[in-house]
């Protein structure tokens, strides 16, 4: 932890602490019904807003605090948990990767998308892929969990269930909504910029190639209060 408290601070960061502070305190407010520890809550959401406001050097603080308080649940509903989303990691027979360019960001990372009630992960995984771009494919096994802050993936708290996928036909043609592009890429002619591929496209290339490979996950930090 001695080393952690040298190194400057950075803007992944300060949103991890503002999403973790405003997620106590949602969390509380959901199971709390004492009026003093329910301002006390409130004031940890404007701290943690201020704290967002702060990192992105812009944003009106007093909104995100609506925002999250109009999200506040009761009881078990209110439990403040990450979102689940889950991706696939999907080869053809070349040995080719398929990437997404998000419309959201125009940043390129393998398919993914919230899950559904009433699918399983690898259910979805499958019906991400066609829907964003038109290719079938079948699971072949898990690839990744990975906390999606810790990454820079999204701004959502959110842990991504990634499996490793076969490509079995379809035709590549990419969701007018949610992707920008789509296509098929080998290690020489990968787009730019991939999201976190130095986390996770040595691993993707070894799978796609037949190579033995554990599925990969966070470690945990040192110090998981700190870190």
């Amino acid at each position: 932890m001695s080393e952690r408290l040298n190194e400057p601070i950075t803007h992944a960061d300060l949103i991890r602490w503002s999403e973790s502070l405003a997620g106590i305190a949602r969390t509380g407010l959901g199971f709390s019904e004492a009026l003093y520890e329910r301002e006390r809550y409130e004031e940890i959401l404007h701290v943690a807003a201020d704290m967002r406001a702060r990192a992105d050097g812009r944003g009106d603080a007093n909104r995100t605090v609506e925002e999250w308080l109009s999200i506040v649940g009761s009881g078990i509903g209110g439990y403040v948990t990450p979102k689940i989303a889950v991706g696939a990691i999907v080869g053809n027979e070349a040995g080719d990767l398929l990437l997404i360019q998000r419309s959201d960001s125009g940043i390129w990372l393998y398919p993914t998308g919230w899950a559904d009630v009433g699918y399983s992960a690898a259910e979805v995984a499958v019906k991400e892929v066609f829907e964003e771009t038109g290719v079938e494919c079948e699971v072949v096994r898990p690839f990744a969990i990975l906390d999606g802050l810790q990454l820079g993936f999204s701004r959502v708290p959110l842990y991504s269930i990634v499996f490793q996928c076969r490509a079995t036909g379809g035709e590549l043609a990419p969701h007018p909504q949610e992707c920008l592009d789509a296509g098929w890429f080998n290690r020489n002619n990968l787009p730019a910029p991939v999201a976190s591929f130095d986390r996770w496209g040595d691993l993707a290339f070894r799978a796609l190639a037949g190579e033995p490979y554990e599925p990969t996950f966070d470690v945990p930090r040192s110090s998981v209060w700190f870190a």
